[in-house]
């Protein structure tokens, strides 16, 4: 009988310790997060003009802020930080933001007018309910002194001509377009493109553009519809490195001969 009443005492001492080690008794729980790293990346242009600027796209994902599928639960955010050289005239705007589900960042870098070569450096935080993990990434972008191409519309009726894009290609291959203004009857307007490269292969180059949407009525400042301009880019510089080792290793012979030469003589002249 004893017994009997000591079993009864254990399972109700025991029960309420069951009841709270059940997953459903556990609201205030920290909800898990994907279990993989924090990762991202930055994507946008690598080459920029002088007083240029673009828009770059943030990314990222993992840690207690990302659910096993994919989607952002807690807090993804990216603080930006730019490097280089020289940061007279650069920005970058905004310099920290959030990464949503479906929705990545963007921050907008300016440059000056500097040849240099920019990092941009990301830090991505992943945090939810007081944990937190982070990574870095960096992206590289080159400032350089463009190609510019530049002319004359002319609106030659007395129509106006609504706005247009036009298309510029290099080589034959698009590279960019600019839009033109409406051009109200017998107006000009002033055409200019930058190009921005890291470097083109030595050559004769050629940047070509057309007015194919204005019905006749636009002429470059040259009278036509088709506007083209070539330019060279000169090779590198010749190397005489082989030839001066060959000169001077004729010379030195020269002198070598000359000098054993002038020693038989004087050798041949003492002996008489």
């Amino acid at each position: 009988m004893r017994s009997s009443w000591l079993a009864v005492l254990l399972v109700v001492v025991l029960l309420p310790s069951a009841l709270f080690a059940l997953p459903w008794a556990a609201p205030n729980a920290r909800a898990a997060g994907s279990g993989a790293a924090v990762s991202g990346n930055i994507t946008g242009k690598s080459v920029l003009a002088y007083h240029g600027s673009a828009i770059y796209t943030i990314r990222g994902t993992g840690g207690p802020a990302t659910l096993p599928n994919g989607t952002i639960n807690g807090n993804l955010s990216f603080y930006l930080s730019v490097a280089g050289p020289n940061l007279t005239g650069v920005s970058m705007a905004p310099q920290s933001g959030k990464v949503l589900t479906g929705i990545p960042g963007t921050s907008t870098l300016t440059v000056g007018n500097l040849s240099e070569v920019l990092t941009i450096t990301c830090l991505l935080a992943s945090v939810l309910n007081g944990t937190n993990e982070s990574t870095n990434f960096t992206f590289t972008v080159n400032v350089v002194q463009p190609y510019v191409l530049s002319t004359t519309l002319y609106n030659l009726g007395a129509s106006t001509v609504g706005s247009f894009p036009i298309v510029v290609d290099l080589d034959g291959v698009p590279v960019g377009n600019v839009t033109v203004p409406t051009l109200l009857g017998h107006t000009s307007y002033h055409f200019t493109f930058s190009y921005a490269t890291v470097s083109l292969a030595s050559g004769t180059h050629v940047f070509s553009i057309y007015l194919t949407t204005v019905h006749g009525l636009v002429r470059f400042a040259n009278g036509t519809t088709v506007y083209t301009v070539a330019f060279t880019i000169p090779g590198p510089p010749p190397s005489y490195t082989v030839w001066y080792v060959v000169g001077a290793v004729a010379f030195f012979g020269a002198l070598f001969i000359f000098g054993a030469r002038v020693g038989a003589r004087r050798r041949g002249t003492s002996k008489k």
